[in-house]
């Protein structure tokens, strides 16, 4: 048993073609998880738009849509559950072409089951350490973590002023910010305005010119970055 006493069942999508191996891997996986299988790409994008998962797990190699097609399309769609992939393919570009398409983590067939559960503790707990996730557009942004996800759950690590710059934005989307609300809230040591100005700078650079939006004569709101 994966599970201990107490321990919350989790929910995981397993997308896999090949019957054999799903048979084997779904019976292990159900002593943690309340497994849904898809055999293919297509249905199991379907099944990730249904419902919320705590995990996915997705073979690199499907019929028609293949595993990094998968998690593009789910990314697309700004699901940002961890997944991981499972990939008989070794070389390092295949590695990186899944971690680019918006895989959290990779595991190498054939492999052993022990390391798969403990690979997918490791995400969910990481997943959870985020905390709150508030959209910005196509994005997500983890104030907790100081962390923001491009729509391919690329992460972008932010610094604590940074951070707090977008968490005074996203409390209210919609309300302009002027720049003297931005300085009492975020540099409460007395910075001037045109900290404010350098700030948006930085957060611009590390994602989109959209993720701020300038309202001219009036300040600062949250943008819609695709």
């Amino acid at each position: 048993m994966d599970r201990t006493p107490g321990t919350e069942r989790g929910s995981l999508l397993y997308v896999e073609d090949d019957a054999e191996i799903a048979a084997l891997t779904v019976e292990m996986l159900s002593d943690a998880y309340t497994v849904d299988l898809a055999t293919d790409g297509e249905s199991g994008v379907r099944k990730a738009l249904g419902r919320p998962y705590d995990v996915m797990v997705v073979d690199r190699r499907l019929p028609g849509m293949d595993g990094v097609a998968f998690i593009r399309s789910v990314r697309a769609a700004r699901i940002t559950t961890p997944i991981l992939m499972l990939t008989a393919l070794g070389t390092i570009d295949d590695r990186v072409s899944g971690l680019d398409g918006g895989a959290n983590d990779y595991l190498v067939k054939p492999f052993d089951y022990g390391e798969l559960l403990a690979r997918l503790r490791a995400l969910r707990r990481a997943f959870r350490a985020d905390g709150e996730r508030r959209g910005i557009g196509d994005w997500v942004f983890t104030p907790e973590s100081q962390a923001l996800y491009d729509p391919s759950g690329f992460r972008i690590s932010l610094t604590a002023t940074e951070s707090a710059l977008l968490a005074l934005l996203t409390s209210s989307p919609d309300h302009v910010f002027s720049r003297e609300e931005i300085v009492r809230a975020v540099f409460p040591d007395g910075e001037t305005t045109s900290s404010v100005d350098t700030y948006v700078h930085y957060v611009r650079r590390k994602s989109t010119p959209d993720m701020i939006e300038t309202v001219r004569s009036r300040g600062y709101r949250a943008g819609s970055p695709s």
